[in-house]
């Protein structure tokens, strides 16, 4: 008589939690002030205010942007404020900092809106490895929010896991 293969990881009742879907789906642009700088080093209001008039902002159109200055020069606070005032009717959405940031924060606010109560009581497995490279601050995010809800949380594949965290059982 054979006997069958039993799948123990599937009547584990883990949860595979894949970070990869919260990962922004779209390109991501970035939006340098470097570009409008005096000699580099220098941002003339009047100068800036003219050339974001003649930008092409409709090369923004429905992209994530990061909005940064990656050249060694004092920008003031107004003059992200301008480019934000303009790609925010285009832009899918919009962030200050390089591209990693804004990933970061995208990958943050879509982790937000998840309902950690959907994960009360249950073995949860935070993916680690996949296609796109999911910023650290993702996983910070996704702990802090199943912990007060998940009887476990577990870091990697179901086969294979890290525990991070377990819920302590309370004996009367």
């Amino acid at each position: 008589m054979e006997s069958a293969i039993v799948n123990k990881v599937a009547e584990s009742g883990i949860v595979t939690l894949d970070l990869e879907e919260f990962y922004p789906k779209g390109e991501i642009v970035v939006f340098d002030l470097k570009e409008y700088l005096f000699m580099g080093l220098i941002l003339k209001e009047k100068d800036y205010r003219v050339a974001l008039q003649t930008t092409e902002w409709t090369k923004y159109q429905d992209k994530y942007v990061a909005i940064t200055c990656t050249a060694d020069a004092v920008i003031p606070m107004w003059a992200y404020m301008l480019a934000a005032n303009y790609l925010q009717p285009v832009a899918k959405d919009l962030v200050f900092g390089d591209e990693a940031q804004l990933i970061s924060t995208l990958i943050t606010r879509k982790l937000t809106g998840l309902n950690a109560e959907e994960y009360t009581d249950k073995r949860v497995v935070v993916k680690g490895c996949g296609e796109v490279s999911i910023p650290e601050s993702a996983y910070v995010e996704i702990t802090a929010k199943l912990r007060p809800f998940a009887k476990s949380i577990m870091y990697g594949e179901p086969c294979s896991t890290v525990p991070i965290y377990k819920k302590a059982v309370i004996k009367e």
